[in-house]
């Protein structure tokens, strides 16, 4: 621990150089270039808003005057509408023109004549000429006044043009580097740059760039640590296994549902191997243009192999590793196949003693290609399943650390045992919401109860009590929800009920009844029937109380619909129908069916016989218990939330004897030799091998 605080301490040194993510020693103040682009700006700004003086504006009878008494040198009309007047030097030295000779300092003319003009008025040819013909007869002198026509562009003007067209070309230049360069991703080339378009976009993790994930921070997945972590050990000692001939294997993928933890596994093989660990998205390689993703492939494993031994790790392979020729829209000519291939053809390319090992992670296995698949290629497939209930505490007790202030009754026994088929992710996001609920109430401590409601906030959604419901509606979802329970509570296979509730919930729930399902592999027919009759407990209340049915059951009917198909065509638990299965998890039937009309019609019939027996002894059951159904019905109203407890105490223990596992787990205070090494709950806040985070 303390070697590893020093660690942190110390400034990591970038020895290699090429490194993106090693930290650098300020090398001194360097010239930026935008100080260039600013200036240029500046300049833009001057010469569009700035004017050479053109002279004190007059009329045509005050110049008049002037050539009257010889003081006029030169008269200029410029574009035919403006004319402008130059004084003699006489006349510059007049007292009657020093106001307006004053004004002129500075100015200058087009063909820097260091007389300035005057005075400027406006007119046109046609007024000008013949006036000042007249003047020229009356006056002979004005005959020498030099009279020229010029020609003035609007210089800023067309410069504005210009910059503005340019910088056009330049922006519409840029977005299409960056947009072939990855749009500013983390290329070995940098963003931008055309020549790079085919650089692997990796993520390179070495001993510049510390990771700070171990295994230590991974909770529930002992048995995928076990395969991962003979890789890591590979790699930090490969002559151990070369010497009894094994081979390291290629590639391992790891399998799992969202959330359970694969991207975190990862990571922990690049905090523990202590070798360079490129780490990248199957969305990497996909590109818009043609040629690119099989270039960053090629790329990848060139890099890889000059830093070998090292590891590769593409999360979401399934985005460039999907099952070739299913996709007949685009053809033959398929960039995302063109990138498979080539991936392909690198993991074949490189010997098994090159060091390279590449790791990738997946949620959908089912569509990824065979020759992917296959042993050579990735030679071990990882399953990282959701966690147990002894997996699901350890994940716990990893979250509920970083909770200072937490009550002395929560316990995470039974958390774990109330949130059955809860991923790593949604852990963490229980004791999250319980802390925010927590300080929503201005408590001082997370109590259990902030728990309670963080799990039925992630099961049934955010609570809505403010809800406006008709008292009619009301009593309709209170015998509802009842006839779930009544009928779960008196059926031998259901499992054992923990709330039930009328308080609206999510977008549509009304109400909703909790179960804790066991943590079971294999399903039996009258499990499954029985969970078909507990799911047509509230339509049966409805129909056995008000005599009509309303809509509230749809999601029930959605069920047992799925559930009674399943059985027929799925597990051959029908005798009509036979011991076959239609499942087609590869989609070889495509759109076609794999039984014939006759068959598929013995199906629909089967299937509605099913559940019309499910229902009939249901509402036997119901009317049975009809005096049961009534008490939880009008306490519900009352309540609005009842517990296990409150059934135990309003209808009766229920009549099937024997603790579930659940049970056991919760209240058993005999150590058991796998539960007993997990720490307990005195010793939560000062555990040191329970790591800040899991995912």
């Amino acid at each position: 621990m303390e070697e590893e605080n020093k660690s942190k301490q110390k400034p990591q040194k970038n020895a290699g150089g090429d490194n993106p993510f090693g930290e650098r020693k300020p090398t001194g103040s360097k010239f930026n270039p935008y100080w260039i682009y600013g200036i240029l700006f500046l300049g833009f700004l001057f010469l569009m808003f700035y004017k050479p003086y053109e002279g004190e504006k007059t009329d045509f009878n005050k110049v008049k005057e002037m050539i009257l008494r010889n003081d006029v040198e030169k008269i200029t009309i410029v574009n035919g509408t403006v004319a402008k007047v130059y004084l003699t030097k006489e006349a510059m030295s007049n007292e009657l023109y020093a106001k307006d000779v004053k004004k002129s300092k500075g100015a200058f003319t087009k063909d820097n004549d260091p007389q300035s003009p005057i005075y400027t008025f406006e007119t046109t040819k046609e007024y000008f000429y013949p006036n000042f013909d007249a003047i020229k007869k009356e006056h002979k002198e004005a005959e020498s006044i030099i009279v020229e026509q010029a020609t003035d562009s609007d210089i800023s003007g067309q410069i504005f043009y210009w910059v503005f067209m340019i910088a056009i070309f330049i922006a519409f230049w840029s977005f299409m580097m960056r947009r072939m360069g990855g749009g500013g991703g983390g290329g070995a080339g940098g963003p931008g740059q055309l020549f790079n378009i085919g650089r692997s976009r990796a993520q390179l993790f070495d001993k510049n760039t510390k990771v700070n994930v171990t295994f230590k921070d991974v909770a529930g997945l002992d048995e995928a640590k076990v395969e991962v972590m003979e890789i890591v050990d590979f790699l930090k000692n490969p002559k151990k296994y070369t010497n009894l001939g094994g081979k390291i294997p290629k590639g391992a993928l790891l399998v799992g549902p969202p959330g359970t933890g694969k991207t975190l596994l990862a990571k922990a093989v690049a905090g523990e191997a202590n070798v360079p660990f490129y780490s990248l998205s199957g969305s990497d390689f996909v590109e818009m243009f043609v040629g690119v993703g099989a270039s960053r492939v090629r790329d990848l494993f060139r890099q890889a192999k000059e830093k070998a031994p090292c590891i590769i790790f593409i999360d979401e392979i399934d985005a460039i590793g999907r099952a070739r020729g299913k996709n007949l829209m685009t053809g033959s000519n398929d960039e995302r196949e063109n990138t498979l291939n080539q991936l392909l053809t690198e993991m074949d390319g490189f010997g098994t003693d090159s060091g390279v090992i590449i790791l990738a992670a997946t949620n959908r296995p089912d569509i990824l290609d065979s020759a992917l698949m296959r042993p050579g290629r990735f030679d071990r497939q990882i399953s990282i399943d959701k966690p147990d209930l002894v997996g699901r505490e350890y994940i716990f007790r990893v979250h509920l650390k970083p909770l200072t202030k937490l009550s002395a009754d929560v316990d995470p026994k039974k958390l774990s045992a109330q949130t059955p088929g809860f991923a790593g992710a949604e852990i963490a996001n229980v004791c999250n919401e319980a802390a925010l609920i927590a300080a929503r109430q201005d408590k001082a401590q997370v109590e259990m109860q902030d728990f309670q409601d963080a799990i039925d906030r992630v099961i049934g959604g955010l609570e809505k009590r403010n809800k406006i419901i008709s008292p009619e509606e009301k009593k309709i979802v209170a015998y509802h929800e009842a006839g779930h329970a009544v009928a779960g509570w008196f059926l031998e296979f259901v499992d054992p009920l923990v709330k039930v509730s009328i308080v609206p919930r999510g977008t549509a729930a009304l109400g909703y009844a909790q179960y804790l399902p066991k943590e079971q592999y294999i399903y039996r027919s009258e499990q499954m029937l029985d969970e078909m009759c507990m799911t047509l407990g509230g339509r049966v209340a409805e129909d056995l109380v008000f005599g009509k049915v309303s809509t509230g059951a749809q999601n029930d009917l959605e069920r047992i619909t799925r559930l009674a198909y399943a059985m027929v065509t799925l597990y051959g638990m029908n005798d009509k129908v036979g011991n076959v299965s239609f499942n087609d998890p590869n989609g070889e039937f495509a759109y076609s069916k794999p039984y014939s009309e006759k068959t598929a019609e013995l199906i629909d019939v089967e299937v509605r016989g099913m559940i019309e027996v499910a229902y009939n002894r249901t509402k036997a059951l119901l009317q049975s218990k009809r005096a049961e159904l009534e008490i939880l019905a009008k306490v519900l109203l009352e309540k609005e939330i009842i517990f296990q407890s409150d059934l135990e105490t309003l209808i009766g223990k229920r009549p099937f004897e024997g603790k579930t596992n659940y049970d056991i787990f919760v209240n058993s205070t005999v150590a058991d030799p796998v539960i007993a090494d997990i720490p307990n709950s005195e010793a939560l806040e000062t555990a040191e091998d329970i790591a800040p985070e899991v995912i």
